[in-house]
């Protein structure tokens, strides 16, 4: 969860739009109603299966892929060595039928394992690709953009890798017979083939894992029939104690990056990967209508569900549209304000909806009512804000101290990246020291002062 370690918000909802804080919400609220498990949160609660028949063919090149291809930009000797290999994967893609996708039906997680093959090929087509000298736009061959474009409109995501292809659909049970736990998950794809990408998606799972205790929290209070009754006001204090727990272990869980995780390997091997189409040499999909945009931000920790579901439930303002204190700095106001909200377009859409549907009830409000809350309530927005500022700490380590480096000796140090300047911004174009201190500062803000 580095900055890139690191919805559309108005879906519709089963439940009324109208923010609630006395009345009892027009049906109960469960996760499951938005594909959130008790247990595992937004993780599925068993990986997608393999897609089968004719659709073998996307699933045996992406394996292929890990064999075969390299960074574009990456000029060591085991590159080189596969550049021909390489270019004939590039080809046999090319060549491809253009498979017939009504084929794969409508459930849900075929279409995801779908989406995850499909985004996987993409980004190791694009990126393995020689880099362009010249501003020109990256044909994405009919064959692999058509059914991607089908997919992505049939579950409501861009036709681009997310977290959630790189994350929560990414793995398989080591032992099947075992339930979802972090030890008993293998990780798919690994487009660097290096520990520090494998141990980036070990400490995403993690965090997703440890966040899923908080949804508990946020059903019990969405539920509650009267917010009146003492002993309700009782429950959500504990409740909003054992989120700063929550919060604490997640924070620890990010901070044990340093151990696991090398930033100059991160840096160079592993996070170009996730970029998106960017102006220098935008992606264009062979065979879509003309002049349809689609969002190619690529991958990025940010599109975590369950981090913006706390800060639904906290109510933490990054778009800056509440009166709070301190005023925003003039660097809070150069940041992209909607940021979080263009982020939530990368989720799947079941996740964006829970998050409109938690937006319903306002524990804010309640806590400015309630002065026996306050308390309990500053303690989770100063803990989710503790957490921020450790974030600000491994984006430095991971990205701005990273930016001023020399790729890596064995991916041909000076001779790699000669365009840099793409390679020492955040997510969405944003410098990270803005985008991290911006919503370490929403955060600060959201603490109720008397």
């Amino acid at each position: 969860m580095v900055g890139r370690l690191l919805g559309s918000t108005g879906d519709s909802t089963r439940h009324r739009t109208a923010r609630q804080d006395n009345i009892s919400i027009a049906q109960p609220f469960s996760g499951r109603l938005f594909d959130v498990n008790p247990v595992t949160g937004f993780v599925p609660s068993q990986p997608l299966a393999r897609l089968t028949a004719v659709f073998r063919l996307w699933e045996d090149a992406l394996e292929d892929a890990k064999r075969v291809l390299k960074l574009g930009e990456d000029k060591g000797e085991e590159a080189k060595a596969k550049l021909g290999g390489g270019e004939l994967w590039r080809q046999q893609l090319r060549s491809w039928p253009l498979l017939d996708v009504e084929q794969l039906g409508d459930k849900r997680d075929v279409l995801r394992r779908a989406h995850y093959v499909l985004t996987c090929l993409l980004h190791f087509y694009v990126h393995s690709l020689p880099p362009s000298p010249t501003k020109e736009p990256i044909i994405i061959p009919k064959p692999l953009a058509m059914p991607l474009l089908h997919v992505s409109k049939k579950i409501g995501m861009p036709p681009i890798l997310t977290f959630a292809d790189i994350v929560l659909w990414n793995w398989e049970l080591v032992n099947p017979e075992e339930p979802v736990a972090l030890d008993n998950m293998r990780f798919l794809t690994l487009f660097s083939q290096t520990d520090a990408e494998k141990n980036f998606y070990a400490l995403s799972i993690a965090a997703e894992l440890k966040g899923a205790e908080m949804l508990e929290i946020f059903e019990r209070f969405m539920n509650l029939s009267s917010l009146l009754d003492l002993s309700v006001i009782s429950t959500i204090a504990r409740d909003l104690e054992r989120l700063v727990t929550i919060i604490n272990d997640v924070s620890n869980i990010l901070q044990g990056a340093r151990a696991s995780i090398d930033p100059h390997v991160f840096y160079w091997a592993v996070r170009p990967w996730w970029n998106g189409s960017g102006p220098a040499n935008p992606w264009v999909f062979e065979g879509a209508p003309p002049g349809t945009s689609y969002d190619l931000g690529g991958a990025s920790a940010g599109q975590s569900s369950v981090m913006h579901a706390l800060d639904i439930f906290l109510d933490v303002d990054h778009a800056l549209k509440q009166a709070r204190q301190p005023s925003p700095s003039s660097e809070n106001r150069r940041a992209d304000t909607r940021f979080m909200e263009k982020m939530r377009r990368y989720m799947p859409a079941e996740h964006r909806t829970y998050l409109a549907a938690l937006s319903n009830r306002s524990l804010r409000q309640i806590v400015e009512r309630t002065p026996a809350l306050r308390g309990p309530y500053n303690a989770a927005v100063d803990a989710l804000k503790r957490f921020r500022d450790g974030h600000i700490r491994i984006g430095t380590l991971y990205i701005i101290s990273q930016a001023r480096s020399t790729p890596p000796a064995s991916m041909g140090g000076l001779e790699a990246f000669p365009q840099r300047e793409e390679l020492s911004k955040g997510t969405g174009g944003n410098p990270v020291a803005t985008l991290l201190k911006a919503g370490r500062d929403a955060t600060q803000r959201t603490i109720l002062r008397d």
